[in-house]
């Protein structure tokens, strides 16, 4: 399967350079997309503008990207599932080189139709990814129904939360418990109102949580806002529901959650704040028959003191005690966190980070030799470079 997708792809892309070579009129054909290379080269809190700029592109546009992300991580904990520490998304193995991603992207733009495919490989996928899917990121394509209004559908990478999976997307080079527990991707279809330059609204269903396949009869339903105030301010709010119970179960453990979040970026200073607040009926373990609850939040900044450096740091708090959220690990009340680092950008398109974390759990979940503690310390050097 992964040669016949890579052959069709070399296929695909040989077709478009070949045809703009052979004709010089290409670049005002309404057909052929002009070729560029993707250097996006501020792409943090990516997920939380709106982006579309379908009505200003004169032609068809595919842009073609590269991105690699390598670290070396230590952890002073010794609990390890397949190689991996607890909570493994981001630099997930211990006291090692490793490879976060290697990542392509293609990007189709016109005015009429949208697409992008993201192909990756790394700790990341391996990770998080379903074993029958690993390879895919993304992979989707959608079109104008009528002026302001898409629809698209496919395999989407989340917009659940305001970190990503992407290094490069965040302020920090880890991820946190918070956005840890909520969604990685989806698999489904969109459809997008881009009511204003500053407005979209955006109703979707999904086979899963964090599943490309779906697992039962059931549904998720999600909608989704983004309002831009200005160029520096960005409020997003996600409303999601969906029951993850297997066919079987006949009582319903319907999911109510709700995520909110800020972004502010002004001259040296970026700022990101996010609020959760989750429910689950008949899930509390004191009485199954009652609604439980879960909340979390974080918030993270960066100052850019010289033009080549910046600073950051990030507090975060996750209270799950139903484990609504954290099926397979109990972590009791809550589990805290937090972040500081330094960030040293050679060039726009590339980045070397050097963190340390703690985390802090209500339960002893973290392993040192022969003793159990409620504490984990984190060291992560990451660089960054895409293209």
């Amino acid at each position: 399967m992964k040669r016949i997708l890579s052959f069709s792809i070399i296929l695909f892309l040989n077709g478009c350079f070949f045809a703009q070579t052979i004709d010089s009129s290409a670049k005002t054909s309404v057909f052929l997309p002009k070729i560029a290379i993707k250097t996006d080269s501020n792409l943090i809190f990516n997920g939380a503008k709106i982006t579309s700029q379908i009505d200003s592109l004169a032609h068809p546009e595919l842009k073609i990207g590269g991105y690699v992300s390598t670290y070396y991580a230590i952890y002073d904990d010794d609990t390890e599932t397949n190689g991996l520490v607890q909570f493994p998304t981001l630099a997930p193995r211990n006291n090692q080189f490793a490879l976060n991603m290697a990542l392509i992207t293609m990007d189709y733009k016109s005015k009429f139709l949208r697409g992008n495919i993201g192909l990756h490989y790394g700790d990341v996928a391996e990770s998080t990814w379903p074993a029958n899917f690993k390879i895919i990121q993304e992979a989707n394509a959608g079109f104008r129904i009528h002026k302001k209004l898409w629809f698209d559908a496919g395999f989407f990478k989340t917009h659940i939360g305001i970190e990503s999976f992407q290094p490069r997307e965040n302020i920090t080079s880890s991820m946190s418990i918070v956005n840890y527990h909520e969604p990685y991707y989806f698999s489904g279809a969109k459809l997008t109102f881009y009511a204003t330059s500053k407005l979209s609204l955006q109703a979707n269903v999904f086979n899963g949580y964090s599943d490309y396949s779906d697992q039962n009869k059931n549904k998720i339903f999600n909608f989704s806002t983004v309002y831009n105030l200005n160029d520096n301010v960005s409020f997003t709010y996600n409303f999601l529901t969906s029951d993850e119970s297997p066919t079987s179960e006949k009582i319903s453990h319907q999911r109510f959650y709700n995520d909110f979040y800020l972004t502010i970026s002004k001259n040296k200073f970026t700022l990101g704040v996010e609020a959760n607040y989750g429910t689950q009926r008949n899930s509390q373990k004191a009485d199954s028959t009652k609604t439980a609850s879960m909340y979390s939040g974080l918030i993270v900044a960066k100052y850019q003191f010289h033009k080549k450096v910046a600073i950051y740091g990030r507090a975060e708090n996750f209270s799950d005690p139903d484990q609504i959220l954290t099926t397979n690990v109990n972590i009791g009340k809550y589990i805290n966190g937090a972040t500081a680092g330094i960030e040293y950008k050679p060039q726009k398109n590339a980045a070397l980070s050097a963190e340390w974390r703690i985390l802090e759990s209500d339960n002893l979940i973290f392993k040192q030799g022969n003793k159990t503690l409620n504490q984990r310390n984190e060291f992560i050097l990451c660089l960054d470079l895409w293209f």
